[in-house]
Parts: C-alpha cells; sequence; structure tokens
C-alpha cells in the first residue's frame, strides 16, 4: 500500500516536463497527487471521479439545506408576525408615499 502511494506521488516540475504518462494513468482511475516543494498541492483525477466529486458536493449541499430546514421546522413555534406589528414594535413608519426608489418623495 506504501508503495502504491509513492508511486501516485510525482512533483510539479517532473509534471510539467513530462505530463503524458501522469495523465494516461489519471485516465485509467488512478489519482496522481502533484507536489509543489514536497508539499501536496493537486491531485489528477480522471472524468468520472471528477463528475462523481462534484455530484457529492450537491448533495451534500443539499443534506446541509436539509437539515437546516429540520432544525427550523422542529423549533418552530408556530407563531407568525404581522409586519406592521414588527415594524410598530422597532419604531420604523412606512410611508405610503415611498416609491421605493431611494428618494425622498417630499417637495
Amino acid at each position: 500500500m506504501a508503495m502504491e502511494l509513492l508511486d501516485s506521488l510525482v512533483g510539479a516540475t517532473e509534471f510539467s516536463r513530462n505530463p503524458r504518462p501522469y495523465i494516461d494513468r489519471a485516465s485509467d482511475g488512478e489519482s496522481i497527487v502533484i507536489l509543489k516543494g514536497s508539499r501536496p498541492t493537486a491531485v489528477l483525477i480522471d472524468i468520472q471521479t471528477g463528475r462523481r466529486l462534484d455530484h457529492l458536493d450537491s448533495l451534500e449541499d443539499d443534506l446541509r439545506l436539509l437539515a437546516v430546514a429540520l432544525v427550523r421546522m422542529a423549533a418552530d413555534s408556530g407563531k407568525r408576525y404581522d409586519l406592521d406589528d414588527v415594524l410598530g414594535e422597532l419604531g420604523i413608519e412606512l410611508d405610503d408615499e415611498d416609491d421605493g426608489d431611494g428618494e425622498d418623495n417630499e417637495d
């Protein structure tokens, strides 16, 4: 296993000089780790793996949104507030003549 990991490592300079064998290996399903200054900086993967990772990212986003929705549903008391009541509590008065353009309509 350790040898397989070592075989999947390539320096950035070597990769830039001779990318073809690494691209071929990645297209066969192997993950190639590109090192810069002995530190892993990138991974070369095949298209199918990239698409699968994109799909997993999308599913992760959906799951995160679902978790937020479930927490909100569990914590919802069912009480609703009228906008005018909230504005009144905050001391905010909406002018009926306000057309929403952000300009003062007073003459």
